[in-house]
């Protein structure tokens, strides 16, 4: 094709998004939103349409992690119109499923909803009741910004057929996201991402009905289901004899503060000393870049309140309050943040030492530690490995109903230290956590003392990580390469062993001396991941392995 040609397919394909971007602007109901993509289609206009391709360029992809993006316009953004048609297809997912009997009764048992404090949640959260009652689907909306843990909880006591909660977690500022639940209380996992995905794609955004905000079917629930679930998280204690530890804590500016400050009460413990400046939900973050507690200096105002008030511990939420990050006093003064791994080995010890029963179960993910099954299997246990990612860790649980989940956790800062619900929860895991610390501290050790018992007892596991930025099908294409040819060594250490797991999308190595390698591509950025573990060597040392792994 000539210059010309190809001049003329392009200035077509402009063409052809602006006719879409037109339409786009007639439908769109914000004000906000019309005049940036109104500044979007005059640039195009101009010539510049590398914006408008940024935004209609394909369809926002609706996987196992629901939606996320930054909040804009256009069908590959976060927007009313965009959530509209992920509504609709839920929507119409459910009522499939009705017809066929896998959900059964699923109109009147409906959906329950719960939103952040981030940009346009609450309208999200609205037009996904108000389009789900246009369906005929009952609809109940949580009470102004909840935690995602309270949403998924009372998906089970509610008896819905399904959850949403609008989110993006632990995301940059500029990006909302929807995460779609089972009637178990857990996330989505494959196949039912694909055909949620295909039941979207059977809607235009532009059109879907919309019902007006007193529809009958709009259920706007009061605050009675929170208060069930402050209630309840007490009896994630193991040791409520034991009186409580001063505690650092930190909202970061989510929604997870108020409750809380609810749940550590129910449970007996005094208010934590929490950091003043991020208790209240702000979802544009005024003190941290990047809200995530395993992201350098997020938790650096934690630390300072940790250090000023004497904490035994202090214990990070991220934004919608399903994470917990975890930092801890050394012997020399400072404060060294936890991985996810060493929170779940601190988990797993109480846990295991506090409960009984020949049917008890934990579960964790490819890529945590390897260790929890090594102090299961002592302690009698049943344990199971799962894919990446705690929607799977939710489905192991449903599957095994002849077994006692007592502990699920992945090393991205995700636990489940109850019964319900069937996903990870930053609450009643700093409520355990911190009953963690006040037994150590009535056993005159400190958390760090707990984390060298374990290493004594089983060896001392180091566990590192590695980030590669790199397009999504790059990252795909470097890792089916690794598994279609292994390397014989990495860093000098040859490799033992080499397995696949297709449905995770990553591949294992195992190198002489007990070294695991583990790399697949993330789900939800443009990065491919590497993971690496140890028992007994340097830090030092296993991240040079996994920089010779990272390099082709």
């Amino acid at each position: 094709m000539g210059d010309n040609d190809q001049n003329t397919a392009d200035g077509l394909v402009v063409d052809q998004l602006l006719t879409t971007a037109r339409a786009w602007l007639a439908a769109e109901p914000d004000a906000d939103i019309r005049d940036e993509l109104g500044a979007v289609i005059i640039a195009a206009e101009r010539g510049d349409a590398a914006e408008l391709r940024a935004r209609f360029g394909g369809r926002l992809q609706f996987g196992t992690a629901g939606l996320r993006a930054a909040v804009a316009a256009g069908s590959m953004r976060m927007n009313r119109l965009v959530v509209r048609q992920a509504a609709a297809g839920l929507g119409q997912w459910l009522l499939e499923r009705e017809a066929d009997g896998t959900v059964p009764d699923a109109a009147r048992r409906g959906v329950v909803i719960a939103y952040d404090a981030r940009r346009k949640s609450d309208l999200f959260a609205e037009d996904t009741a108000c389009v789900l009652a246009a369906m005929g689907i009952r609809s109940m909306l949580h009470p102004g910004v909840q935690p995602t843990p309270v949403l998924a909880w009372s998906i089970t006591g509610l008896g819905a057929a399904a959850g949403v909660v609008v989110t993006a977690s632990h995301n940059p500022p500029a990006d909302n996201g929807y995460k779609v639940y089972l009637d178990t209380g857990s996330q989505i996992v494959s196949p039912v991402d694909t055909e949620i995905s295909a039941c979207i794609g059977g809607f235009d955004p532009l059109t879907v009905d919309v019902a007006a905000a007193d529809d009958p079917l709009i259920e706007r629930l009061d605050t009675s289901w929170v208060d069930r679930y402050v209630e309840f998280t007490p009896s994630v204690r193991l040791r409520p004899d034991v009186a409580g530890v001063p505690v650092a804590y930190t909202a970061m500016h989510g929604v997870g503060g108020a409750v809380l400050l609810r749940a550590f009460e129910a449970a007996g413990f005094e208010p934590p000393f929490v950091v003043a400046a991020q208790q209240e939900p702000d979802g544009t973050f005024p003190t941290v870049a990047f809200p995530n507690p395993e992201e350098p200096g997020a938790m650096d105002l934690l630390l300072e309140t940790a250090r000023s008030c004497g904490a035994f511990v202090a214990l990070a939420n991220d934004p919608d309050a399903d994470r917990l990050g975890a930092a801890i006093p050394q012997a020399d003064g400072s404060w060294r943040r936890l991985t996810g791994d060493e929170i779940g080995w601190l988990f797993a010890d109480h846990i295991l030492a506090n409960t009984s029963g020949a049917d008890r179960l934990v579960v964790t993910t490819l890529v945590s530690s390897s260790l929890l099954a090594r102090m299961a299997a002592e302690a009698g246990v049943h344990s199971e490995e799962t894919f990446t990612g705690f929607k799977w860790i939710g489905k192991i649980a449903t599957e095994r109903p002849d077994l006692r989940l007592v502990l699920g956790y992945e090393q991205a800062l995700g636990y489940l230290v109850a019964q319900r619900p069937l996903d990870k929860d930053g609450i009643t895991a700093a409520v355990l956590m911190a009953e963690i610390a006040s037994v150590a501290a009535a056993d005159g050790v400190t958390l760090q003392d707990r984390l060298d018992a374990i290493a004594d007892r089983f060896g001392r596991y180091v566990t590192a990580e590695l980030s590669v930025k790199m397009p999504p099908a790059d990252g795909a294409a470097w890792v089916a390469s690794i598994e279609a040819d292994p390397p014989t060594e990495v860093g000098g250490r040859a490799v033992t062993a080499v397995t696949s797991y297709p449905e995770a999308n990553l591949v294992r190595l195992m190198l002489e001396g007990g070294v695991r390698l583990q790399i697949r591509p993330s789900g939800t950025e443009p990065k491919v991941k590497l993971y690496a573990e140890a028992v007994d060597l340097e830090r030092s040392t296993v991240d040079e392995l996994l920089r010779a792994l990272a390099t082709p």
